[in-house]
């Protein structure tokens, strides 16, 4: 059986974490390249940084900043944020990034992530889907959560997909930095209508939470930022809970296992 991966995920602006609620009211939560060592020898699986400015003056600062985690860790990252063009691509995996993850031009283009994922392959595109329920459906968001695209969201991970992503990344702006959990409906349909992975993203603030993401979203792997960043868990914590009720994960080393009983 697959296990299933925790990714911390640390949103880039001028160079710095940051981390607000509902893509709004930012505060810091220090230094990208510290918390990537941290989280890279804490157990997490992989990581996820987003340019959430990704302004023409930020690409150079995501660009460092990328080049500077993958030299201070050794497990697999994604950037994304302002992705606009294949040579913002070339760029950004150039640094060292595993994957690059793209949203707004996406949605703008479509067939741009079809040209990337022919020129780059699937295994190292990702489409980052903002969601936001509307009555009884999803409504897909672009620019950083700011524009309803009318989309279903639903419908659009199935096109992504279609067009060769080889990931689905999934955050409810509803529950982003709540920590009252996940969506979890919509991210089991859009997990039972693709066949590629789902990530689950927004409102993780508890253990259980990972675990209802897991068991009743279907998603793959579970994103979460401020619990990790200010310490409310670990990921050993994290991953000896889904251990402990048999859900599979990356097998824990004794340094994290205890790390998580002190």
């Amino acid at each position: 059986m697959l296990t299933k991966r925790i990714i911390p995920c640390l949103d880039i602006d001028d160079g710095r974490v940051v981390k607000g609620v509902n893509f709004v009211n930012l505060r810091d939560a220090g230094d990208p390249v510290v918390l990537c060592e941290h989280y890279s020898a804490s157990g997490a699986d992989e990581l996820v940084l987003l340019d959430i400015t990704a302004t023409s003056d930020s690409r150079q600062h995501i660009l460092e900043t990328a080049s500077a985690v993958a030299a201070a860790c050794f497990i697999p990252f994604t950037v994304g944020g302002g992705v606009r063009t294949v040579d913002d691509i070339s760029q950004l995996l150039a640094t060292g990034a595993d994957r690059v993850a793209i949203n707004s031009a996406g949605l703008a283009n479509p067939e741009f992530i079809t040209t990337a994922a022919s020129q780059f392959g699937c295994q190292c595109i990702v489409v980052a889907i903002d969601v936001r329920r509307s009555d009884d459906a999803w409504h897909v968001f672009s620019h950083g959560g700011r524009i309803d695209t009318g989309r279903d969201a639903l419908s659009w991970a199935i096109e992504a997909r279609d067009r060769g992503a080889g990931e689905l990344l999934v955050t409810s702006m509803d529950a982003d930095g709540t920590k009252a959990g996940c969506d979890n409906e919509i991210t089991r349909l859009i997990s039972e209508s693709v066949d590629i992975p789902v990530i689950a993203s927004g409102g993780i603030g508890t253990r259980e939470h990972f675990r209802d993401a897991i068991t009743e979203g279907q998603a793959d792997a579970v994103l979460a930022a401020s619990v990790f960043h200010y310490g409310e868990l670990t990921i050993g914590e994290v991953k000896a809970f889904l251990d402990d009720i048999g859900v599979p994960v990356r097998p824990l080393s004794e340094s994290y296992i205890s790390g998580a009983n002190q």
